[in-house]
């Protein structure tokens, strides 16, 4: 009897409106459940027209390169521009690597925190910054050939329940995170946040990026757009929006106003979780492994 009074008062207290603690957990993996599904189902059946023509790339000849299976989870990678490498992070784990592409894809690693659900990185002036899903930001700088690291925390990640994948660097904003699932988030409307790295400060509502006009391009009415990588390519001054999920890659304007839009193979674009230009134009994304096969880097040269 009392083992059976302790299950119905722990019912209860779970069930309250007062656990917040328990619901936040709670919604966090219905989200996790809710992307997976709409990762299968955008698999199985694209529901809209393809649109694969840029003027700017080739997107269904990229060439391909594959990485070694300690990159099977790879959500960011930032360009290195001094060396041609890139440097790259991996879903679950607290370690940056970095890929030489000029030497056979050698790989070299660093660990700098534990395991977090980590999601972008972007390297601006010597210093690494990595975005964890519920929006914290890690930064990291070397000491010698070791890492040290501080944390800043995202406003009300301990009360929200916010996603993010994308963080990227403009010279005009500064560093700018994207939602692929915000709680303040209206149906047809992604909002994105500014980050100051010397007041390690967040700017809510920097900008948002309206998705009517994408449901229009693509003839579909019922995209929820979740993005997961993007950056800015520095010929066009365009912003490249990657949703691994949409199998999409949007272009628009650093304001977030819609260009354009294009559909992604998803024979090539597996899971396509991060992209980066280089200073001449050429854009990378990097594929998770996708529970078979490898991880890969796919290499688009820019039509001139």
């Amino acid at each position: 009897m009392r083992l059976q009074y302790l299950l119905v008062c722990l019912v209860v207290i779970l069930e309250s409106p007062y656990c917040t603690g328990c619901h936040s957990a709670n919604k966090k993996e219905e989200i996790k459940k809710e992307n997976k599904n709409e990762e299968n189902a955008a698999e199985v059946k694209m529901n809209y027209a393809s649109i694969a023509s840029s003027k700017e790339y080739d997107l269904n000849n990229p060439t391909i390169i594959k990485l070694p299976q300690q990159l099977n989870e790879i959500s960011g990678i930032s360009f290195y521009p001094k060396d041609t490498s890139l440097f790259a992070i991996v879903d679950e784990a607290g370690i940056l690597y970095k890929i030489y592409l000029h030497r056979n894809n050698q790989v070299q690693s660093w660990t700098f925190d534990k395991r977090h659900d980590f999601e972008d990185v972007v390297l601006q002036d010597s210093t690494f910054y990595v975005l964890i899903s519920n929006g914290d930001i890690e930064q990291l700088k070397f000491n010698g050939n070791a890492i040290t690291a501080s944390k800043s925390v995202f406003p009300g990640s301990d009360k929200k329940v916010n996603e993010f994948e994308t963080l990227y660097y403009d010279d005009k904003k500064g560093l700018v995170l994207i939602c692929k699932q915000c709680e303040d988030d209206k149906k047809k409307a992604v909002s994105a946040y500014g980050y100051d790295p010397s007041a390690k400060t967040f700017n809510p509502s920097l900008f948002y990026i309206n998705v009517l006009p994408i449901d229009e391009k693509l003839g579909e009415q019922k995209i929820h757009l979740k993005p997961s990588a993007a950056a800015i390519n520095p010929v066009t001054n365009e912003l490249y929006i990657l949703c691994s999920v949409n199998k999409l890659l949007v272009v628009a304007d650093r304001d977030g106003n819609f260009k354009d839009v294009f559909t992604l193979d998803d024979k090539i674009y597996k899971q396509p979780e991060g992209i980066t230009f280089t200073p001449a134009g050429d854009m990378i994304i990097s594929n998770e492994w996708h529970e078979e096969g490898s991880p890969t880097l796919l290499v688009l040269k820019r039509n001139k």
